[in-house]
This record gives structure tokens, sequence and C-alpha cells, in this order.
């Protein structure tokens, strides 16, 4: 004889793995590793610095 199984349970189950795999696939596609995100930030703040160094300051005018 076979073994009873929970029909819901069975159905969650199921589902849970099929949104786990969605969520996966999502993560490839669209995410991002920590040291991309960390190589944009230095690149940002080599930006900005080398920005700052060439600006001019204002002078007043009499």
């Amino acid at each position: 004889m076979d073994k009873v199984v929970n029909l819901n349970r069975v159905k969650k189950a199921r589902a849970r793995a099929k949104a786990a795999a969605l969520a996966a696939a999502n993560r490839v596609k669209h995410g991002r590793t920590g040291a991309e995100k960390a190589n944009d930030q230095r690149q940002e703040a080599r930006r900005a610095a080398l920005l700052d160094g060439a600006r001019q300051e204002e002078t007043e005018k009499p």
C-alpha cells in the first residue's frame, strides 16, 4: 500500500520550488556581485575626487 500524501503540502512545496528557481534565475539575470558594486563605488569616488581637484575657486568681484 502506498504512503498517504497531503496534496496541499505537495502543491505548496512545488510552488515554493518553482518560486525559488525563478528567484535564482532573476538573481543571475539582474544581480551584481559585491566585488562589482565595490568596484563601482571606487570608480565613483575616484571620479568625484578628480572633479573636486579640478574645480576652480570662485573669486569675489569688487
